[in-house]
């Protein structure tokens, strides 16, 4: 299975590719992190996130997408946003017929790390055990993503382990 995770934001989006293997093992197939201009139009800013995900999605061929769910912020405003380029994301991968599955912060953390309150460091050294990497994913923004795809994988797999023993 290959799953692209995407951590949503208005200034860098960041994406990144895993696949579990027929073996059980994790692999990075890409990563990175898409930058935008605070100073373009929100419209040209989701525009290129549309654009860019149609491309990732096109030349990395994910069976699934997973995408972090909106936590509680403080400012209303950048709220609004990042439930916009949220929405940007989830129409990228629907429009080409993918499922796209939501997960809490907590739960990505916990699937990562084992511990639903880690801190961005440790996601980010976890991330980089799992999948064998020599660096830390930079932009943390495309760790964070690498840790969303890594839950819907851990995830994905449970719940298949738990539909085998039910049968």
């Amino acid at each position: 299975m290959r799953v692209l995770g995407i951590d949503c934001g208005t200034e860098y989006t960041g994406y990144g590719v895993v696949e579990l293997s027929s073996d059980e093992k994790l692999i990075c197939i890409t990563c990175g992190a898409i930058k935008l201009s605070p100073r373009d139009p929100l419209c040209e800013r989701l525009a290129t996130i549309f654009g860019r995900l149609g491309e990732i999605i096109r030349q990395h061929r994910p069976d699934n997408v997973a995408i972090e769910e909106i936590f509680y912020a403080v400012n209303v405003k950048s709220a609004l946003k990042l439930g916009q380029v949220r929405g940007v994301a989830m129409l990228a991968a629907s429009s080409v017929g993918l499922q796209v599955s939501e997960y809490a912060p907590l739960t990505i953390k916990s699937a990562v790390v084992g511990y639903g309150r880690a801190e961005k460091y440790q996601v980010q050294h976890m991330v980089t055990r799992l999948l064998n990497l020599v660096e830390i994913p930079e932009p943390p923004d495309a760790a964070d993503a690498l840790a969303i795809a890594i839950c819907h994988l851990h995830t994905a797999a449970t719940l298949h382990r738990q539909a085998a023993v039910a049968r």
